[in-house]
Parts: structure tokens; C-alpha cells; sequence
């Protein structure tokens, strides 16, 4: 889970924030001043931050220096272009002006994050079948197996959580996204299509819960 700090002094707004990065499956930890940023950043880590400028003590630009191994989104009620060209110069990632509409500050948390995020290199073996995660490439017995990229998703996400129950809620949330209109159904019939192209039988179902990738 993504770690966001959050450094806004608007009760209101800072609450605003937390709730919609909660929604998506981040984890939001609020403060109001730079003072408190300050103490957080030397003894904790972060994913991402969401910065304000007006600060009650001083100008959020003041921690652009010392975080540069850190993304940060500028948001702010600047919207002078002067004000932007600096916020950025100064080395954040993003600007975005309140008011803002939530559903575009996630979308600018995600992009951002895509690009602090390292390749993955990294495989899964089962049976006779290789899943090559950063080239998304599935094999069996060195044949490529041709996958949707949503059934590749799927099964990512299942052996991700080896042993693990998973919920068709909660796979329908990961692999289709919390905004899709995707059913039960749909899981089910990816997951059929799965077995049948794979020739396996290490994704179970559980019973009135979803499904678990069991590579004992």
C-alpha cells in the first residue's frame, strides 16, 4: 500500500484528501505545517506528497529542496503561472490549483507514481508455466500462451496472493478497477478461460468467496 503525506493546513480539505486516497487503497498520514513535515520526513517514508504552499509557518516551496527522492504534487490556491513555473522548477512533479476535483488528483497520484515506480523483474513458476511479470509474457513448456491483458492481470494478482483467498469483489477492485462495472460473473468466466489456456488446476475456487492460487 502507497504511503501519502499529506501537508495541507484546511481541516476540511486535508480531511477531503485522506478520504479519497483511502478510497483507492493508499494510505494518507496528515499533517498541517511544515514543522510537522519536517519531523515525519526524517523519521518515516513516503510513496508521494501532496504539498500546499500556504503554510501557517511559511511557504511550502521551503521543503521542495530537501525531498528530491520523493514525488510530490504541488496543490495550492497559486494559480498564477509564475507560480507554477517555480513550484515545478523547484522540483515537484505535479501543480494542481484548488479547487480541485478529486477524481483528477488520483489520476496525477497514479501517473506520478508510474514513473518513481523501478521495472519489475521478477518471474513465477508452476508446473510447467514461467510468468515473466515485466515483459507480461506467459509460457508453458516454452510455448508463449496468449493472454488477455486482463487475464494476465488476474492471474497476476493471484499468484501475487499465493495461498490467500481472494474475494471476487476485491479482484473485480484490483484487476478491473473500484470504478468498473464488471460483475461476479466476469471474474468467473476470466478465471475459466485461465484454466483452460493454462491446463492447471492451482487456481481454486472457494466457496461463496472468490478464488485462491495455490502453489504449495
Amino acid at each position: 500500500m502507497k504511503k501519502i503525506l499529506i501537508i495541507e493546513d484546511d481541516p476540511s480539505i486535508s480531511l477531503l484528501l485522506a478520504r479519497t486516497l483511502e478510497m483507492v487503497n493508499f494510505l494518507p498520514v496528515r499533517v498541517s505545517s511544515i514543522t510537522e513535515a519536517y519531523v515525519l520526513l526524517k523519521t518515516d517514508s513516503f510513496d508521494l506528497m501532496i504539498l500546499d504552499l500556504g503554510l501557517p509557518d511559511g511557504d511550502g516551496m521551503q521543503l521542495l529542496s530537501g525531498i528530491v527522492e520523493i514525488p510530490v504534487i504541488i496543490l495550492t490556491a497559486r494559480a498564477k503561472l509564475h507560480d507554477k513555473i517555480q513550484g515545478l522548477s523547484s522540483g515537484a512533479d505535479d501543480y494542481l490549483t484548488k479547487p480541485f476535483e478529486p477524481i483528477e488528483l488520483i489520476a496525477r497520484i497514479k501517473a506520478v507514481l508510474r514513473r518513481y515506480t523501478p521495472a519489475i523483474h521478477k518471474e513465477y513458476q508452476f508446473d510447467d508455466i514461467t510468468m515473466k511479470i515485466d515483459q507480461r509474457i506467459v509460457s508453458k513448456d516454452k510455448t508463449i500462451i496468449d493472454l488477455t491483458p486482463k487475464e494476465f492481470d488476474l492471474l497476476y494478482y493471484l499468484t501475487e496472493n499465493n495461498g490467500f483467498a481472494v474475494r471476487r469483489e476485491k479482484l473485480i477492485e484490483k484487476v478491473w478497477g473500484y470504478e468498473s462495472d464488471c460483475t461476479s460473473r466476469t471474474v468467473d468466466i476470466h478465471v475459466q478461460r485461465l484454466r483452460k489456456k493454462l491446463s492447471t488446476k492451482r487456481i481454486e475456487t472457494v466457496y461463496k468467496i472468490g478464488y485462491r492460487f495455490n502453489n504449495a
